[in-house]
């Protein structure tokens, strides 16, 4: 088995996260009509690696990064039995090491954060129709629970 390392990321890993990012953006376009075009982002990478309510951790493989994730502390609605919950984010793995475990490694280390935060939920969300990356968050214990529906402009009339 090849040898993984994951570690806290840091500020200086910023522009490989960043190309990261718009990794996750291209693949998840497609899904997606409501984007705007380029160039886009869906995080603030620099104040997540600073916060104290969020961890950003990456994967080593031969001192090169080839994977991300993120989790964060959100407030959760009143009516549910937790008040607060991590929810995670930013995961990405470089195409040549998908496959391979680099994605329960990530969810491994925010799982563990948000354990020694006192947090008993994690959430994230994934494209009804990303089926590779529902099929990745299932085999690392995540179940489907609720769908988000949309409706057209055109449908509104």
């Amino acid at each position: 088995m090849e040898k993984y390392k994951v570690r806290t990321a840091a500020l200086e890993d910023l522009s490989i996260l960043l190309r990261f990012e718009q990794g996750i953006i291209t693949a998840e376009r497609p899904f997606d009509i409501t984007l705007k075009e380029d160039p886009i982002n869906y995080y603030d990478l620099r104040q997540l690696i600073l916060s104290d309510e969020s961890e950003v951790v990456v994967v080593e493989h031969d001192s090169r990064i080839i994977g991300s994730g993120y989790a964060t502390i959100k407030a959760a609605r009143p009516y549910l039995d937790h008040k607060v919950y991590a929810y995670l984010g930013f995961m990405y793995t470089d195409a040549e090491y998908r496959g391979k475990g680099v994605n329960r490694l990530i969810v491994n280390a925010l799982k563990q954060w948000s354990l020694d935060r006192g947090l008993n939920e994690i959430r994230l969300t994934v494209y009804t129709d990303n089926l590779a990356a529902i099929r990745a968050y299932e085999k690392v214990g995540f179940k489907q629970h609720m769908i988000e529906m949309r409706m057209d402009r055109d449908k509104l009339s």
